[in-house]
Protein backbone atom coordinates (compact mmCIF):
# COMPACT_ATOMS: atom_id res chain seq x y z
CA UNK A 1 0.00 0.00 0.00
CA UNK A 2 1.30 3.56 -1.23
CA UNK A 3 1.54 5.48 2.11
CA UNK A 4 1.35 9.57 1.70
CA UNK A 5 4.23 10.35 4.06
CA UNK A 6 4.79 14.15 5.52
CA UNK A 7 8.41 15.42 5.74
CA UNK A 8 8.75 17.00 8.74
CA UNK A 9 6.03 18.97 10.35
CA UNK A 10 3.32 20.60 8.32
CA UNK A 11 5.67 20.61 5.21
CA UNK A 12 5.35 23.41 2.78
CA UNK A 13 7.43 24.20 -0.34
CA UNK A 14 9.51 26.43 1.51
CA UNK A 15 10.23 24.14 4.04
CA UNK A 16 11.05 21.54 1.74
CA UNK A 17 13.57 23.77 -0.43
CA UNK A 18 15.39 24.86 3.00
CA UNK A 19 16.53 28.63 3.72
CA UNK A 20 19.85 29.49 1.86
CA UNK A 21 22.04 32.08 3.84
CA UNK A 22 25.13 33.09 3.75
CA UNK A 23 25.86 30.40 6.08
CA UNK A 24 24.75 27.74 3.84
CA UNK A 25 27.04 29.08 0.73
CA UNK A 26 30.40 29.19 2.70
CA UNK A 27 30.15 25.78 3.40
CA UNK A 28 32.62 24.55 0.48
CA UNK A 29 32.21 20.95 -0.69
CA UNK A 30 31.16 18.53 2.15
CA UNK A 31 31.11 14.98 1.84
CA UNK A 32 28.32 12.55 3.74
CA UNK A 33 29.03 8.86 4.40
CA UNK A 34 26.40 6.37 5.97
CA UNK A 35 24.10 3.77 6.49
CA UNK A 36 21.04 3.84 4.00
CA UNK A 37 18.13 1.44 5.89
CA UNK A 38 15.16 0.42 3.74
CA UNK A 39 12.39 -0.22 5.82
CA UNK A 40 9.80 -1.35 2.76
CA UNK A 41 8.32 -4.62 2.98
CA UNK A 42 10.09 -5.65 0.00
CA UNK A 43 13.40 -4.71 1.02
CA UNK A 44 13.13 -6.50 4.48
CA UNK A 45 15.20 -3.96 6.55
CA UNK A 46 18.24 -3.87 3.54
CA UNK A 47 20.93 -2.09 4.75
CA UNK A 48 24.00 -0.66 2.46
CA UNK A 49 26.65 2.20 3.00
CA UNK A 50 25.68 5.85 1.22
CA UNK A 51 28.05 8.16 -0.10
CA UNK A 52 26.97 11.88 -1.19
CA UNK A 53 29.27 14.86 -1.93
CA UNK A 54 28.19 18.29 -2.42
CA UNK A 55 30.91 20.33 -4.16
CA UNK A 56 28.32 23.59 -4.54
CA UNK A 57 25.38 25.06 -2.61
CA UNK A 58 21.89 26.17 -4.23
CA UNK A 59 21.58 30.46 -4.13
CA UNK A 60 18.25 32.05 -3.13
CA UNK A 61 17.87 32.63 -6.51
CA UNK A 62 17.68 28.73 -7.61
CA UNK A 63 15.49 28.23 -4.19
CA UNK A 64 12.98 31.03 -5.87
CA UNK A 65 12.67 29.49 -8.85
CA UNK A 66 11.96 26.83 -8.09
CA UNK A 67 9.22 27.76 -6.15
CA UNK A 68 7.63 29.60 -8.91
CA UNK A 69 7.79 26.76 -10.89
CA UNK A 70 5.70 24.92 -8.91
CA UNK A 71 3.54 27.11 -7.76
CA UNK A 72 2.70 28.04 -11.30
CA UNK A 73 3.21 24.51 -13.31
CA UNK A 74 3.01 22.32 -10.35
CA UNK A 75 4.72 18.82 -10.05
CA UNK A 76 5.89 19.59 -14.17
CA UNK A 77 6.99 22.74 -13.62
CA UNK A 78 9.06 21.96 -10.70
CA UNK A 79 10.74 19.01 -12.51
CA UNK A 80 11.51 20.78 -15.76
CA UNK A 81 12.88 23.54 -13.74
CA UNK A 82 15.05 21.30 -11.83
CA UNK A 83 16.52 19.25 -14.61
CA UNK A 84 17.43 22.41 -16.57
CA UNK A 85 20.21 22.91 -12.86
CA UNK A 86 23.29 22.03 -13.31
CA UNK A 87 24.66 19.52 -11.82
CA UNK A 88 26.61 20.31 -7.85
CA UNK A 89 27.00 16.85 -6.86
CA UNK A 90 26.48 13.21 -6.31
CA UNK A 91 24.74 10.42 -3.86
CA UNK A 92 25.77 6.40 -5.03
CA UNK A 93 25.33 3.56 -2.85
CA UNK A 94 29.20 1.48 -3.64
CA UNK A 95 29.25 -1.88 -3.33
CA UNK A 96 25.57 -1.47 -4.22
CA UNK A 97 24.54 -5.20 -4.87
CA UNK A 98 20.92 -5.22 -6.33
CA UNK A 99 20.15 -4.86 -10.59
CA UNK A 100 21.92 -1.92 -11.86
CA UNK A 101 22.81 -1.83 -15.80
CA UNK A 102 22.80 1.31 -16.28
CA UNK A 103 25.09 2.02 -13.18
CA UNK A 104 23.20 4.62 -11.72
CA UNK A 105 23.36 3.64 -8.29
CA UNK A 106 27.00 2.43 -8.06
CA UNK A 107 28.09 5.41 -9.95
CA UNK A 108 26.33 8.08 -8.77
CA UNK A 109 23.10 10.07 -9.75
CA UNK A 110 23.63 13.74 -9.74
CA UNK A 111 22.40 16.55 -7.19
CA UNK A 112 20.82 19.85 -8.79
CA UNK A 113 19.32 21.66 -4.99
CA UNK A 114 21.41 21.30 -2.24
CA UNK A 115 20.87 24.03 1.37
CA UNK A 116 22.03 23.60 4.63
CA UNK A 117 21.24 25.68 7.92
CA UNK A 118 22.11 25.81 11.28
CA UNK A 119 19.89 24.47 13.91
CA UNK A 120 19.55 26.42 16.94
CA UNK A 121 20.85 23.51 19.50
CA UNK A 122 24.05 23.50 16.99
CA UNK A 123 25.44 21.75 14.15
CA UNK A 124 23.22 22.14 10.86
CA UNK A 125 20.26 20.49 8.51
CA UNK A 126 20.91 20.33 5.14
CA UNK A 127 18.12 19.35 2.41
CA UNK A 128 18.62 18.15 -0.85
CA UNK A 129 16.44 17.76 -3.63
CA UNK A 130 17.28 16.12 -7.38
CA UNK A 131 15.26 14.35 -10.40
CA UNK A 132 15.29 10.72 -10.34
CA UNK A 133 17.54 9.30 -13.08
CA UNK A 134 15.05 8.01 -15.37
CA UNK A 135 16.42 4.75 -17.59
CA UNK A 136 15.67 3.83 -21.06
CA UNK A 137 14.15 0.62 -19.82
CA UNK A 138 12.18 2.78 -17.59
CA UNK A 139 10.81 5.50 -20.49
CA UNK A 140 10.35 2.78 -23.64
CA UNK A 141 7.74 1.01 -20.40
CA UNK A 142 6.45 3.46 -18.57
CA UNK A 143 5.60 2.04 -15.73
CA UNK A 144 3.81 3.35 -12.42
CA UNK A 145 6.74 4.82 -11.12
CA UNK A 146 7.64 7.39 -14.09
CA UNK A 147 4.73 9.41 -11.73
CA UNK A 148 7.35 9.42 -8.77
CA UNK A 149 10.33 11.78 -10.94
CA UNK A 150 12.07 13.25 -7.71
CA UNK A 151 14.46 12.53 -4.67
CA UNK A 152 14.36 13.78 -1.69
CA UNK A 153 16.93 13.51 1.14
CA UNK A 154 16.78 15.63 5.00
CA UNK A 155 19.74 15.28 7.50
CA UNK A 156 20.04 16.32 10.44
CA UNK A 157 23.92 16.95 11.86
CA UNK A 158 25.33 17.45 15.41
CA UNK A 159 28.18 20.18 15.82
CA UNK A 160 30.53 17.49 15.65
CA UNK A 161 29.17 16.27 11.74
CA UNK A 162 27.18 13.52 13.19
CA UNK A 163 23.88 12.84 11.90
CA UNK A 164 21.03 10.67 10.73
CA UNK A 165 18.11 11.33 8.53
CA UNK A 166 15.72 10.49 5.24
CA UNK A 167 16.05 9.17 1.76
CA UNK A 168 12.93 9.41 -0.37
CA UNK A 169 13.74 7.51 -3.53
CA UNK A 170 10.58 7.68 -5.68
CA UNK A 171 8.76 10.69 -4.72
CA UNK A 172 6.05 12.64 -6.50
CA UNK A 173 4.83 15.85 -4.92
CA UNK A 174 1.24 17.44 -4.61
CA UNK A 175 -0.08 20.61 -3.12
CA UNK A 176 -3.09 20.21 -0.72
CA UNK A 177 -4.59 23.97 -1.25
CA UNK A 178 -7.27 23.88 1.40
CA UNK A 179 -4.37 22.48 4.33
CA UNK A 180 -1.81 24.68 2.21
CA UNK A 181 0.33 21.82 3.01
CA UNK A 182 3.07 19.85 0.09
CA UNK A 183 2.25 16.62 0.16
CA UNK A 184 5.02 13.70 -0.81
CA UNK A 185 4.13 10.50 -1.93
CA UNK A 186 6.76 7.93 -1.80
CA UNK A 187 6.20 5.05 -4.40
CA UNK A 188 7.49 1.89 -1.47
CA UNK A 189 5.81 1.67 1.75
CA UNK A 190 8.31 3.33 3.74
CA UNK A 191 10.98 6.31 2.93
CA UNK A 192 14.98 4.99 3.82
CA UNK A 193 16.01 5.50 6.84
CA UNK A 194 19.73 7.46 7.33
CA UNK A 195 22.07 6.38 9.84
CA UNK A 196 25.22 6.69 11.48
CA UNK A 197 25.78 9.83 9.15
CA UNK A 198 29.04 11.80 8.97
CA UNK A 199 29.55 15.12 7.53
CA UNK A 200 33.00 15.97 6.20
CA UNK A 201 34.86 18.96 5.07
CA UNK A 202 36.12 18.35 1.40
CA UNK A 203 38.75 20.06 -0.49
Amino acid sequence: MRTMIRVFAALTMCAALGTVSTFAQDQGKVRITGQALNLSITAGGASQPILIDIDRWSTPKTRTELIESFVKDKQEGLLKTLRDLPTIGEWRFPGYMGPDNDGIYRMGSPIRYAATQPRDEGGQRIIIMTDRVITMKEQFNQPRSMNYPFTLIEMQFDKNGNGAGAFAWFTRLKLDEKKGQLEIENYSSEPVNLKMLKLERRK
